[in-house]
């Protein structure tokens, strides 16, 4: 038995946890009321409280109160504009006056130190981003959060598993150290997913004791999502544990086309949100019963347009707006939550709507408290508009204090040089280990399907060329393959691939959902390794070759995920790379992250890990040919 303990107020709390090693069984006993966000919120209050003695506290509430009234100036008051109000979905004129960070009151006639007349223009909480996966980005958080500020976004929650299916709670706490002074709020989930399966070999495996560990992080905010839903229904114990353990708090959910019995049972768990939904029918079952729809609008999934029509102004509060997984490139020139707020009012949503589901609903969801709208005692996040439709971010406020005027940055931190030790540990690529014996008869082939995570499984006759089955460009079929870097297992994983459209060459990344062992597709096995070797020997990245040459690199130093350089320098070899996968023939509208999603096995219908060909259905490897 192991006996830890944590303080709540004046009284140390114990929580065991036993472990019955004869049977593999683990029970959490936790304390009543339970649930890890409980515990660890009631610690982060204690400790806040602590921060700053009595007096000093019971000044600073006393002036906002008398700020509120009108009693005394505030520190800045934002004058005579069109307050989004995402509470009552109205827009009303006025002041928002603001002091020590945190709005005192919105009405009209406030007085302030510094006053800015805003006539003719809107003002709008900041946008809070409620699921995204940081490292999908290639950036660090530091480096991310100086692009999405310019965007109106404030603060988010990140899932942080890429890096943890790398490197563990090293990982994790590497993107909580990183994102400590970013100038965007970030809030991290716990990984529930290391690894996502047992049907793929990852670099780290979180058990729901390593998870209690995060517990003092007062930036955890919740368990991330729960990919492992087969798990959940079967009611595994590693997977019950870890429910276990936030019962009572935040859980994120991940359930693709899951509807009927099945879903009652997913959240009858405790699970609380999907953000997966691509069917109309499947996103209204789910907040029917209950669970809170996360609406995707990313680079590779893109659900807005589907999903918007069933939102109306009697279940708006039910849903929020996320990117899932968004590029850098995407951050530049497309933006960020603005873009999807832009694109919701386009497609019919008001924009009041638009903008709460991008903010209050997230904020309120997480226990993000006082946060996410314009009312008096809620932090002093907020973003000034030039145009309400086209939603035009003109001006950025983060507690008060001005960091983007007229579209132009006025603080932030460039980020530091940072990098893992080596995390490739493989053996040799050699062209023996790619050969694929044709068996005879049909192959199960993935399909892509453009602009989504799903992919289909369809049964081809491949090509054969002396006893191998091989490419076919003229069929579209190019092989695939999956290879471990984590533990030097030897494991590799081959079928093929439709819908990539490549006539030579081939295409590496160590990107590869959710375990990122080095994935690759192309058309000769020579071409294939040459782009598996150099990814391998960058530690990292993503490599495009034709017959012999590189024609492109990007360099992923951090885990094999992240790049410790600017947002303009990560979309230029973004950028090039992409060219070249244009140039061998590439059909993807993001063919880097569309590859890095065909081996995520918790997304149906066929995938592929280092331990073969997956049917996500049936959760089982199956073999490539079918006689």
């Amino acid at each position: 038995m192991v006996e830890r303990q944590y303080r709540c107020g004046s009284r140390p709390q114990k929580e065991t946890v036993t472990e019955k090693r004869w049977k593999g069984e683990k029970d959490l006993s936790l304390p009543p009321g339970g649930g890890l966000k409980k515990k660890f919120s009631c610690a982060v209050e204690t400790k806040s409280a602590g921060q700053a003695p009595l007096e000093e506290r019971r000044k600073r509430l006393k002036s906002l109160i008398a700020a509120a009234r009108g009693e005394i100036e505030s520190d800045l008051v934002l004058k005579n504009g069109n307050i989004l109000n995402v509470f009552t979905s109205e827009i009303l004129k006025g002041d928002v006056a603001v002091i020590g960070g945190v709005i005192a009151g919105v009405g009209p006639s406030y007085r302030g130190k510094d006053e800015v007349d805003l006539s003719g223009k809107w003002v709008a909480p900041g946008l809070v981003e409620g699921h995204l996966h940081i490292e999908s980005s290639m950036l660090l958080p530091s480096a991310l959060a100086l692009a999405l500020i310019a965007h109106g976004t404030t603060a988010l929650v990140a899932d942080p598993h890429e890096i943890a299916n790398v490197m563990g709670l090293e990982g994790v706490r590497f993107m909580l150290e990183d994102s400590a002074k970013a100038a965007v709020d970030m809030f991290f989930t716990a990984p529930s997913c290391v690894p996502a399966t047992h049907l793929e070999t990852s670099g780290a495996v979180l058990s729901a004791d390593e998870l209690l560990s995060l517990a003092p992080e007062s930036r955890i905010v919740g368990l991330a999502e729960m990919m492992n839903f087969p798990g959940v229904l079967l009611g595994l114990d590693e997977v019950i544990d870890k429910l276990l353990l936030f019962d009572g708090g935040v859980i994120d959910g991940h359930a693709p086309l899951l509807m009927g019995r099945d879903l009652q049972g997913y959240l009858a768990s405790g699970i609380g949100s999907d953000h997966e939904c691509i069917d109309p029918a499947e996103a209204l079952e789910k907040a029917r019963s209950g669970a809170f729809v996360m609406i995707r609008e990313g680079t590779s999934a893109r659900n807005l347009e589907s999903l918007i029509p069933i939102v109306t102004g009697l279940n708006s509060r039910r849903f929020c707006l996320v990117s899932d997984d968004l590029h850098a490139e995407d951050v530049l020139y497309r933006g960020h939550l603005d873009y999807t707020v832009r694109k919701a009012v386009s497609l019919g949503l008001s924009p009041v709507q638009a903008v709460g589901m991008a903010s209050l609903n997230t904020c309120e969801y997480f226990g993000l408290k006082r946060r996410g709208a314009l009312a008096p005692g809620y932090l002093a996040d907020l973003i000034v508009l030039s145009d309400l439709d086209a939603f035009q971010v003109k001006d950025v406020y983060k507690k008060g204090l001005p960091v983007l005027i007229d579209g132009r940055l006025i603080s932030g931190e460039s980020p530091k040089s940072r990098s893992f030790s080596q995390t490739f540990r493989c053996g040799d690529i050699t062209l023996e280990r790619l050969k694929i014996s044709h068996r005879g008869g049909n192959a199960r082939v993935i399909e892509v399907v453009p602009d989504q995570l799903l992919t289909r499984q369809i049964l081809m006759d491949v090509r054969e060329a002396d006893g191998l089955a091989v490419s076919d460009t003229a069929s579209d079929i190019l092989k695939l393959c999956v290879m471990e870097r984590h533990r030097d297992t030897g494991n590799i994983g081959l079928g093929f691939v439709r819908g990539f459209g490549l006539k030579r060459g081939a295409i590496a990344s160590s990107v590869a959902h959710d375990s990122h062992n080095l994935i690759a597709v192309g058309v000769e096995d020579k071409e294939i390794r040459l782009a598996m070797e150099t990814v391998r020997e960058m530690n990292g990245g993503v490599a495009v070759v034709a017959g012999d040459k590189v024609l492109a690199r990007i360099p992923l130093p951090i885990g094999g995920l992240m790049s410790d350089k600017s947002l303009e320098e990560v979309v230029g070899e973004i950028r090039c790379a992409r060219e070249s996968c244009r140039e061998i023939g590439s059909l993807p509208t993001d063919p880097i992250m569309a590859l890095s999603f065909l081996s995520l096995p918790v997304i149906p219908e066929l995938k592929l890990t280092d331990k073969g060909l997956i049917d996500v259905g049936s959760f089982t490897v199956v073999p490539l040919f079918t006689n």
